[in-house]
């Protein structure tokens, strides 16, 4: 077969792994963001200042950052299958437990142990994925993967606050709710896993044989591409200079993001007069401009098989948004700044992860695409943290709106030192296997 007639067997992988990656994906961000909502019922009922609440939405990370590079290499020794369906059912179980929160020494510890249990989830899809995409269609297949971080916050807010009415029922606030009934759902889907993915092409049974000779074939010559351009050694995995980059992009990136997720329902509350259930629909719209923002970039990024420009671009992007919404004194003026700046940042998430696999392959991408995540994961308790410490000595959030702006150009600035490593279908089809 050549490389235009797999379009069908590419066609195929991607429509049977990557709505289940995005399912996984989308669990993982409902239970990531739930806590944001929670804190509009919560922190009144357990009386949790600014400071307690933005420690312990952030510690989730300190937890993901010590277990993420084991969690990756675990998966590649017990297989894809088994250890994400672990991940899942360890984490749900533990959302269940948020339920039971009567102080912050408990919310904190909670969290830690629940970034514990999520640790591995997305640098092991995206490891997954990459033994099974090839390149040409990478940029979209992760940015489709990804546009899971807009969709997941647009349901999350509508089904949070939805299971937040149920507050006083069998004695329970409505945050509590909320953790128990989401629990659920991700140890159930969790198990379901185990009989869904496969872990060797000769399990994908929706495959003919050719197809998976095709698919096989194709993913050795890139194996052989990368290692002529990319990084494929173990070692290299942690210290070539270009992972490294790819490193403080990645923490920046989820500094911006989660220095918004973790905040912005509290952050359009701010705006005025909002019931709870009006946070939760208006609070949509952001992560809709995002979901947006990720497809089309994605698509534009494989089609001109470039990702450098592409980061940069969409960071600017997220830094003109936020220094506006940080600066305007109109409310609808600073809501579109939010906007903007969220589709910028989730824009390019899709982006940069294709980036990371087009340039690990080999020992490499379990432990390099693990240590990208890990240090992102540092970024991610370091933005909600210094948002609430902003909040607290500034009483607004415009300070720390101008700071999310601040990091996301000097994303831009760090981005334009990334190289391009994408590898067009005449590269694959011009090598021979080895």
């Amino acid at each position: 077969m050549t490389f235009d007639q797999g379009s069908t067997a590419t066609s195929k992988v991607l429509a049977w792994l990557v709505p289940f990656a995005m399912l996984l994906f989308f669990v993982q961000i409902i239970d990531k963001t739930n806590v944001g909502f929670a804190a509009l019922q919560m922190n009144q009922d357990l009386s949790f200042g600014p400071e307690v609440y933005g420690f312990g939405a952030g510690v989730f990370f300190l937890g993901a950052f010590l277990f993420e590079i084991p969690s990756n290499l675990l998966l590649v020794r017990v297989g894809a299958r088994r250890w994400l369906a672990r991940i899942m059912i360890t984490w749900g179980l533990i959302v269940v437990g948020l339920a039971a929160t009567h102080s912050a020494g408990y919310f904190y510890t909670m969290r830690f142990l629940l970034g514990v249990a999520e640790a591995g989830l997305l640098p092991g899809v995206i490891y997954y994925l990459n033994n099974w995409v090839p390149s040409a269609k990478r940029g979209m297949a992760f940015s489709t993967l990804m546009s899971t971080s807009a969709i997941g916050p647009i349901v999350a807010g509508p089904l949070a606050t939805s299971l937040m009415q149920l507050r006083g029922v069998l004695g329970l606030g409505g945050w509590q709710w909320m953790f128990v009934v989401e629990g659920v759902a991700t140890v159930a889907i969790g198990a379901s896993t185990l009989c869904y993915l496969p872990d060797r092409y000769e399990d994908a049974h929706f495959l003919s044989a050719s197809e998976r000779q095709w698919l096989s074939d194709t993913m050795q010559r890139e194996a052989v591409a990368k290692r002529a351009t990319g990084v494929t050694s173990f070692l290299a995995g942690f210290f070539d200079s270009r992972v490294l980059v790819a490193v403080v992009v990645g923490f920046l990136l989820i500094m911006c993001n989660f220095g918004n997720v973790f905040w912005l329902p509290q952050i359009v509350k701010a705006l005025g007069g909002l019931s709870d259930m009006q946070v939760g629909w208006l609070s949509v719209l952001p992560y809709a401009c995002g979901g947006a923002a990720m497809i089309f970039w994605g698509r534009h990024s494989d089609r001109h098989h470039e990702r450098r420009w592409h980061l940069v671009v969409g960071a600017l992007a997220a830094a003109a948004g936020y220094l506006c919404a940080g600066i305007v004194p109109s409310a609808t003026w600073s809501f579109l700044g939010i906007c903007v700046g969220t589709a910028g940042v989730l824009g390019i998430f899709g982006v940069f992860w294709a980036h990371a696999g087009d340039l690990l392959g080999g020992a490499a991408a379990a432990g390099g695409l693990a240590l990208i995540n890990t240090a992102s994961q540092l970024g991610g308790f370091l933005g909600p943290t210094l948002m609430g410490v902003v909040r607290k000595h500034t009483h607004s959030f415009s300070a720390g709106l101008l700071l999310l702006g601040g990091c996301a150009f000097l994303l831009a600035l760090v981005a334009a030192g990334t190289r391009n490593q994408t590898v067009t279908p005449s590269d694959v089809d011009s090598r021979a296997l080895v």
